[in-house]
């Protein structure tokens, strides 16, 4: 059996600033401490090319938190990482400066690719053991960031024997056969397309065109036939889940690995785009500083499930964090 490591990683995403820190074994993690803050890093990043000074602020703020919370669970290294609106502004340098000195870890800035596959890494790690003996067809994973949309498609290997300890459930594995990521995204969407409050028909329109354009000829590529499963990620999904459910708070255990149908998504967008965003702020188990760019993340949600044609999807809670922990256990072990 492979020896346990305490490890962390840090995502700095377009919309929020997340921490994970974790027991991994090079597969699975055993989260110890796990959380988010919205720091709109990627604010008017689609407008201006540049990260905003508050923006940077805000993020540096977060960073000298999970700083702090690190120190005492002592991790053995931390993988930090910065997406789609690093990658996007020409001021980012400056910036990996700033957070490296707070933090002690220079975040690499990941191409799409590689934001994908640790997307797809992190969905399956204690997933994979179950569905290489059940899922025949390809498995898609998909991450609605707040400035791209990862999606990842992926087939499951022939499962030898099960040898306790190994291999992801038994030494069953899935193959990454395409990534993809397309810059549709919550904030850069709702920035793009949504001025009015609550926004208007003309407005969601042509942000629902916009995105079934960029979506539809990636999926018609790396999607040759329907997957057996699809696997959202990251906040917009999950808050969806917690709306469906009526969580009145937060509740990891209820979100995660819970379903969503079309039916679902498709009543959710149509009360969300519908009211100001106010009121969006008091629907349950919505955080109120996601209210802004929510209908956005929908509308994406919304196009991958009508373009790929699942009745239902599971939500996971594991994502890129775990990626990136698991991924830096197989790196210095």
């Amino acid at each position: 059996m492979r020896k346990s490591l305490r490890l962390a990683s840090i995502d700095i995403g377009t919309n929020s600033t997340r921490l994970l820190v974790a027991d991994c074994d090079g597969e699975r993690t055993e989260t110890l401490d796990r959380r988010m803050v919205i720091t709109r890093l990627g604010e008017r990043v689609d407008e201006t090319g540049l990260l905003a000074p508050e923006a940077v602020e805000r993020t540096l703020a977060a960073l000298e938190v999970y700083r702090d919370v690190m120190r005492p669970l002592e991790p053995a290294r931390t993988s930090a990482a910065a997406t789609s609106a690093v990658r996007d502004c020409t001021n980012g340098p400056g910036f990996l400066d700033m957070a490296e000195e707070v933090i002690g870890e220079r975040p690499s800035v990941l191409h799409g690719e590689k934001e994908a596959r640790m997307s797809f890494l992190g969905a399956l790690s204690d997933l994979a053991g179950e569905l290489a003996e059940e899922q025949a067809g390809p498995v898609l994973v998909f991450d609605i960031g707040g400035g791209s949309t990862e999606l990842i498609v992926g087939s499951p290997l022939p499962c030898p024997s099960p040898l306790e300890g190994e291999g992801w459930g038994g030494g069953c594995e899935f193959l990454i056969t395409a990534t993809r990521s397309v810059d549709v995204g919550c904030v850069r969407m709702s920035e793009r397309f949504l001025r009015g409050d609550p926004p208007s028909p003309v407005g969601v329109g042509r942000m629902e065109s916009h995105i079934l354009g960029r979506l539809k000829p990636v999926i018609d590529a790396i999607l040759p036939e329907r997957p057996s499963l699809v696997i959202g990620l990251a906040g917009t999904v999950t808050t969806v889940s917690a709306i469906r459910q009526g969580l009145g708070e937060y509740r990891t255990e209820k979100i995660h690995h819970s379903t969503l149908s079309r039916r679902d998504v498709e009543e959710i967008f149509t009360r969300l785009a519908s009211v100001p965003v106010e009121e969006r702020k008091s629907v349950m188990g919505l955080e109120p500083g996601r209210a802004d760019i929510i209908i956005g993340g929908v509308a994406v949600l919304r196009a991958v499930m009508d373009l790929v044609g699942p009745d239902e999807m599971l939500v996971s809670e594991k994502d890129i964090l775990d990626g990136l922990v698991i991924d830096l256990y197989r790196e210095i072990s």
